[in-house]
């Protein structure tokens, strides 16, 4: 198969963003393949669920690296994120709902980004209501942090399992409002893309298996992203929490004004 080298540059730009901001594996790359490549909107979330997967496997290597990734956060989300990863897939299977039209694959879209991008524009306030409950009741938010991110993780898993969207996006804003001071603007991001690789792996096995995913696109796309992940991982690492924080709101409102909108 010839390639498209529109594929691997679209690769490189999304695996950058992912890099530096830990958003854009289903944020952006959902919206390209349906909006710019035509691609229909259930074979585009399972395409870009392994996309993601492989994609952020090379980007948490950097951050592992580099002492980024905060384990313990980690596997609260992924104790809650691969059980309700597995039962919506099993929901999806079972109503048929994977073979969902189009235009509602797009509205979900479109609304997920819409609420992401307006947490992460309020991101201060969020931010200072955590801290303010951190410091005022730090005994009882502490006891509540564990299952809190395990909810978290739910929720997660149940939107990137149908969507592809939620593992960086909604990730990012969870984790500042539940560890107001733990996470520091690179172990925000690199957290956020460690935990996404089980989690895409897992729906990504069963989208592959419903026949959601073209692997000859898939293979493209990859031959774009890991160098711009690896490179994007690199430069977030020394990026301040300022320019993370603009960097991530300007990605969610961009992609989703253009999915309402279109």
């Amino acid at each position: 198969m010839s390639i498209d080298w529109m594929n691997p540059l679209a690769g490189f730009g999304v695996g950058m963003l992912v890099g530096i901001t830990g958003v854009g594996g289903g944020s952006l790359m959902t919206p390209i393949l349906v909006l710019m490549f035509g691609m229909a909107p259930a074979a585009a979330v399972g395409t870009d669920l392994w996309f993601a997967a492989i994609t952020k496997l090379v980007g948490g290597t950097v951050h592992h690296s580099k002492g980024s990734v905060d384990w313990q956060v980690m596997r609260r989300l992924s104790l809650g994120s691969l059980p309700s990863a597995v039962l919506t897939l099993w929901w999806l299977q079972a109503t048929g709902a994977a073979q969902m039209k189009g235009g509602l694959i797009i509205t979900m879209l479109g609304v997920v980004l819409l609420l992401t991008a307006l947490a992460m524009l309020l991101k201060k306030q969020m931010h200072a209501i955590g801290q303010s409950l951190r410091s005022k009741a730090p005994d009882a938010f502490h006891h509540a942090q564990p299952i809190m991110t395990v909810v978290a993780g739910v929720l997660l898993g149940f939107l990137v399992t149908l969507t592809s969207v939620g593992a960086g996006a909604l990730g990012t804003v969870m984790l500042l409002y539940l560890y107001p001071f733990r996470m520091t603007p690179a172990r925000l991001v690199g957290t956020d893309i460690v935990h996404a690789i089980p989690l895409t792996m897992v729906a990504g096995t069963g989208h592959l298996l419903m026949g959601n995913v073209d692997l000859g696109l898939l293979g493209q796309l990859l031959l774009g992203s890991i160098p711009g992940i690896v490179l994007g991982s690199l430069i977030g690492s020394r990026t301040s929490e300022k320019v993370l924080r603009g960097a991530i709101s300007v990605v969610l409102v961009a992609v989703g004004a253009k999915l309402l909108l279109s």
